[in-house]
């Protein structure tokens, strides 16, 4: 079994068609170019590598680490639209994919490492051999990731809300003000990690089952009305995120408490909100095609 599944993890990492080479004036015509804007694209992935990907705990068809590899490989043909539209000189945009904390498996962060990519900082010369690689590049990395912590079956999850709290904003946001800010969490909404239980009243730095049970959410239609009541929800530590775009991809609620993905959302949507983030989308797990549909009207809208 152990062995199948790094197989299908190889076949999806690879699955994608490569974009064609640019030329000098401008990256290639014939692909489909992004919308004209003055804006760099800045953007980030937050990968949360917890047992959620694991196919035993939590099963699904396709399974979610496959549907994870599909959907980055989409966020880089994104960029690499971005990089045509601006043409090969004009072109100056960065991607990187984080975790936070970092792993402990050392060929995990290196793996990562070689998908932070800055256009700015890359002659001519070497933002065409980008063009021609990067696609390669991702799936390879990408598939070294997922195999590496599920065959070794630690997960160490993602302090979603520490990273919020310390450091979006020296990762995730650039000083120039010329780039669009994208931030992308890959997470099943149910955010936790062992470093981060702080409460402050009825505010936590997690969201978990065990307080939409405390709280008497679940299988109960005033929950909307009771979370603004008991101003139930994620602890806020700021308000300086009015140059940040946020995107959250794969929320997965429990399959016995549909409305799960409700709370999630309106929990997430009130943090955001006071963080004054600038625009947000919140999208339960799908069909790669249809995610991919959704992932469009966000970046374009």
């Amino acid at each position: 079994m152990k062995y199948i599944v790094i197989l299908a993890i190889m076949l999806w990492g690879c699955g994608s068609n490569e974009a064609p080479p640019p030329s000098d004036k401008t990256l290639n015509s014939a692909v489909a170019a992004a919308p004209q804007t003055d804006k760099q694209i800045n953007l980030t992935i937050l990968l949360d590598l917890s047992d959620r990907i694991d196919p035993k705990t939590n099963p699904d068809n396709p399974q979610h680490f496959e549907k994870d590899s599909v959907l980055i490989r989409y966020l880089t043909d994104h960029f690499l639209r971005e990089m045509n539209s601006k043409g090969n000189y004009m072109a100056k945009g960065k991607m990187r994919l984080i975790f936070h904390p970092n792993p402990p498996d050392p060929g995990v962060n290196l793996a990562a490492e070689q998908l932070n990519i800055d256009l700015s900082k890359m002659d001519t010369k070497g933002k065409k051999t980008m063009y021609d690689s990067l696609g390669q590049m991702v799936s390879k990395n990408i598939s070294i990731i997922y195999r590496s912590i599920m065959n070794q079956a630690k997960w160490p999850g993602s302090d979603i809300w520490r990273f919020f709290k310390n450091d979006v904003k020296d990762v995730a946001i650039d000083k120039d003000s010329s780039y669009r800010n994208i931030l992308v969490i890959f997470t099943d909404g149910y955010i936790y990690h062992d470093d981060s239980k702080d409460q402050y009243g009825n505010r936590y730095a997690y969201i978990l089952p065990e307080l939409f049970d405390k709280y008497k959410l679940r299988n109960n239609n005033s929950w909307a009305e009771k979370i603004d009541k008991l101003d139930f929800g994620l602890i806020s530590k700021r308000a300086d995120l009015d140059q940040l775009e946020v995107l959250v991809l794969e929320v997965s609620p429990s399959s016995k408490y549909k409305n799960d993905e409700d709370i999630i959302r309106k929990i997430m949507e009130k943090w955001f909100s006071e963080m004054k983030v600038k625009k947000w989308k919140i999208l339960n797990s799908d069909l790669p095609e249809r995610s991919k549909q959704k992932i469009d009207n966000f970046l374009q809208g």
